[in-house]
């Protein structure tokens, strides 16, 4: 059986990999119940990095960009998304906002290759920024302003990760990963002692107990792990064609599981907000592409 052109078994694969991303914010939650967010973010990232740094070859690659990317996945992604879950954002709609990154990196990739968007992206754009709006126009008790603007910061940072990662080129994208962890674990640990405190620290430590532990093991292992290393081998193997269009599943997993465990609710303009958000971004990859076919099509007729 196939799936477009992936076999039933990669399909699979690319589903568990979103799941266990869209589902991750619901696991974040549950961390930041025992652990202040800078602090749990370092820990998170000192499980990716060890001890797996000492089993996989560092990637070739200059150590500026590993440290570059350390800091914006690390501090820039997940130390703004942890700070705004804890508190200043339901987790499912996190799972959504965050999603920009797209728009983020289209730009910045477009900046450095002076590209200009064609209509139907200015479409997409403006359906992205209609979701976020229906957001800000709706917040209050789980969600603030500063919550949304916390995770486009951490979407600006994920996608500033993106293009330090497609400078690096093809490489071996786990690799990449747990090696650039270890540059986001001092400013991590350096933040919480500056804004967390260390009693704060200590005692958070001292009070974790195993299912802690097993939350941060989850990040490490099967976020980080497992999440980038079935993704970078599905790259390697199947077009990206087929593979990205997948990762639109992550916030429908995300603000399913925290409605589903959390209680996270869903009201209609949640729905079109995601609807907004997500619709945007599917026409942003396919709609260039089915243009194109259009396009060729009339010229070959």
């Amino acid at each position: 059986m196939t799936f477009g052109t992936f076999d039933a078994k990669a399909f699979l694969l690319a589903l568990a990999v979103v799941a266990v991303w869209g589902t991750n914010f619901v696991v974040i939650r549950l961390g930041l119940d025992a652990l202040p967010p800078l602090l749990f973010a370092a820990l998170r990232f000192t499980l990716a990095a060890l001890p797996m740094v000492f089993f996989l070859r560092r990637p070739a690659v200059p150590w500026r960009d590993l440290a570059a990317y350390g800091v914006l996945i690390g501090v820039g992604q997940f130390g703004l998304l942890f700070i705004a879950i804890d508190g200043w954002i339901a987790p499912g709609l996190a799972s959504l906002v965050v999603q920009v990154q797209v728009v983020f990196t289209i730009g910045l990739a477009m900046r450095g290759t002076g590209e200009r968007l064609v209509p139907v992206q200015y479409a997409a754009l403006a359906l992205a920024v209609a979701g976020i709006a229906i957001i800000l126009t709706h917040t209050g008790g789980t969600t603030t302003p500063l919550g949304v603007a916390l995770v486009v910061g951490a979407a600006l940072g994920w996608a500033l990760g993106n293009m330090v990662q497609r400078r690096a080129g093809r490489v071996d994208m786990l690799g990449f990963v747990v090696w650039s962890s270890l540059f986001a674990i001092p400013p991590l640990f350096a933040l919480a002692f500056v804004f967390e405190g260390a009693p704060r620290i200590a005692e958070a430590l001292g009070a974790a107990g195993p299912q802690v532990w097993a939350v941060i093991a989850w990040q490490a292992v099967g976020n980080t792990m497992f999440g980038y290393g079935a993704w970078g081998w599905l790259l390697a193997r199947y077009p990206a064609s087929s593979v990205a269009p997948m990762a639109l599943l992550v916030p429908v997993f995300g603000m399913g599981s925290a409605a589903l465990w959390l209680g996270e609710p869903l009201p209609g303009w949640k729905l079109l907000a995601a609807l907004c958000i997500v619709g945007g971004l599917a026409v942003n990859m396919f709609g260039p592409r089915l243009l194109a076919r259009r396009v060729a099509t009339s010229a070959g007729g």
